[in-house]
């Protein structure tokens, strides 16, 4: 009798200590000992702020996001989208609105024009993507001089022809060019007008060094005349033409820095 009495007191025992282990593995109390008290382990994983104030603003990064240095720095034209930039040369500055949205820099001095009341900016140069169907870069720039003379000195979208529309051109060169280390083609026209001297217009066409070998214009437009800018000016400009990133100028052989001197 008391041997089967003392063997259920060592069940009963058996159970209780079970039972006992379980609430300890389920419960998990915290250190204060009451169940529950630690918080599940995937709270611990939230972002920073959940350790906070409610309502706290979120962290703000610790490097702000500002513009690259190319982007702001006033003696460089950045066509992104062809990845080059140009150098502006002292006496010009970027144009507020580019000539067709394309990149623009233009003489900051201003002058009548020689056909209507408003004024005009002397020096124009914009870079911009080409379309064409001609397949070498000097059937391309053959083509797009003949634009480039519409645009700059024919009649603007407004039915205006501040120069008096084109009437005539002479070439005075066409050559094979470097331009940020790729080999394109320039045409130079000098244009006559209806009013006025005229002025020159160069196409310059390369393909792009960003890789994907899409043509690129370089579109100038100098005025003829004591209020145009010096021709040779269009050379220089077109030797410090580089891929953006690049730390040199773009051209093989060039020595003109961008932001250099006329």
């Amino acid at each position: 009798m008391s041997g089967g009495r003392g063997a259920r007191i060592a069940l009963a025992a058996a159970v209780v200590a079970a039972v006992a282990v379980t609430a300890v593995v389920v419960l998990r109390p915290g250190d204060d000992g009451t169940p529950g008290a630690r918080p599940p382990a995937a709270a611990t994983s939230g972002p920073a702020a959940a350790t906070g104030s409610p309502g706290a603003a979120p962290p703000t990064p610790s490097t702000p996001v500002t513009p690259s240095a190319t982007e702001e720095d006033a003696t460089i034209l950045l066509d992104q989208l062809n990845g080059i930039d140009l150098p502006i040369p002292q006496g010009w500055s970027k144009a507020e609105i580019g000539i067709d949205q394309a990149p623009t820099m233009v003489t900051i001095g201003d002058a009548q024009c020689p056909n209507s009341t408003r004024l005009c900016k002397p020096g124009r140069v914009l870079s911009r993507t080409l379309t064409s169907t001609a397949t070498t870069h000097r059937a391309m720039a053959e083509q797009d001089v003949v634009d480039a003379a519409e645009q700059m000195y024919g009649e603007d979208g407004l039915g205006n022809q501040h120069y008096g529309g084109v009437t005539g051109h002479t070439v005075v060169a066409a050559r094979q060019a470097v331009v940020a280390g790729r080999t394109g083609y320039l045409v130079r026209w000098r244009v006559t007008t209806g009013k006025g001297p005229g002025g020159y217009v160069q196409s310059l066409v390369f393909p792009s060094p960003n890789g994907v070998e899409q043509p690129v214009t370089v579109r100038f437009a100098f005025d003829a005349g004591p209020d145009g800018p010096p021709l040779a000016l269009m050379d220089r400009i077109a030797r410090g033409i580089r891929p953006i990133g690049s730390a040199t100028g773009g051209g093989v052989g060039s020595s003109l820095a961008p932001g250099g001197t006329r």
